[in-house]
């Protein structure tokens, strides 16, 4: 059974009922597309019910940190962002109080990319609560300062945390590197190069774009990122870089481990990953020259339909 059969028998019993959107692509041509309709949010706004297509923006939430993996390589190899291996406080001046702290002295940009700084961080609570550390970050005066004055609590490098102040952090970097806001280096160095004409960049209330958080792009969109990634870089990323941003750095059990930003998965077939709240995924199986995107609604709850709409795509399961 073919994908398109096996995709089209899952729809057809209701099998991921909160798919939004889905695009896969085989050896560079579109395999299948395929558009939903249902409640959607703007981060914890409601849209209210939407009909999409394939123009149609969605928040691709927690895939942003990919895509601001992807923009710090380019800001890289421009002589603009420090090194994976420089020390990240020293990256901020203006809060010397928290640069003078040993406890902090070792923390390094690598940190940053691979989620391990050491510093306590927590979102487990709902991503509607300033319980949720990402939440808390940006509702805080300064969300830089927020997060690099972190309680510590283990060495730097040793345990993976998911953290979206990782990726504010990076964000920065990337931004007071380049001289200008995110959105406008995205546009420039990296949508408009891979031919993403349509996207915004949600902002906090300081009007700095949430880079962990704050993207919306189509399902079109995701998967010509995808590409881009399978092919290297597309001539748009430095080639190097996506060998080392998708490269197994810190093991997460299983066969699944932490990139750059990016999550890698070993087994019988090698897979790269990007992933957001509410079943946003682009899905790479290099061996098989596959992309698949998707866009789904089931923030904040177990993200059922993007995951059977994987598996149907990749063949691990039929349907009927």
């Amino acid at each position: 059974m073919g994908i398109a059969a096996r995709i089209d028998g899952l729809l057809s019993v209701g099998g991921a009922p909160g798919l939004h959107g889905l695009v896969v692509l085989r050896s560079g041509r579109v395999e299948l597309e395929r558009y939903g309709a249902g409640e959607d949010f703007r981060l914890n706004r409601s849209l209210g019910h939407v009909v999409f297509d394939a123009d149609t923006l969605h928040d691709v939430r927690s895939v942003t940190k990919s895509v601001v993996a992807l923009l710090y390589g380019i800001a890289l190899a421009e002589g603009a962002v420090p090194a994976p291996r420089e020390r990240l406080l020293p990256c901020f001046p203006e809060y010397p109080d928290l640069a003078a702290d040993p406890a902090r002295a070792e923390i390094m940009v690598e940190h940053a990319l691979t989620m391990t700084l050491g510093l306590a961080w927590d979102e487990t609570a709902p991503y509607t609560s300033t319980e949720n550390s990402e939440i808390a970050m940006e509702t805080a005066p300064d969300r830089h300062r927020y997060v690099l004055e972190r309680p510590v609590v283990t060495e730097p490098g040793l345990r993976w945390v998911y953290c979206g102040g990782a990726a504010a952090l990076l964000g920065r970097l990337i931004a007071k590197g380049v001289g200008r806001p995110l959105a406008e280096y995205a546009r420039e160095r990296l949508f408009g190069p891979a031919g993403i004409s349509a996207f915004e960049w949600t902002t906090g209330d300081d009007g700095v774009e949430m880079a962990a958080a704050g993207l919306r792009l189509t399902p079109r969109g995701l998967a010509a990122l995808g590409t881009l990634v399978l092919d290297g870089g597309g001539g748009i990323v430095p080639r190097e870089w996506v060998a080392e941003m998708t490269r197994p750095r810190v093991r997460m059990g299983d066969d699944t481990s932490y990139g750059y930003q990016w999550y890698i998965g070993g087994g019988p077939r090698r897979w790269i990953a990007a992933h957001g709240n509410g079943g946003q995924r682009i899905y790479l199986e290099p061996e098989r020259e596959l992309v698949v995107a998707v866009t789904a609604g089931e923030y904040n709850a177990a993200q059922h339909s993007a995951e059977a709409a994987l598996r149907a795509v990749t063949g691990e399961v039929t349907t009927g």
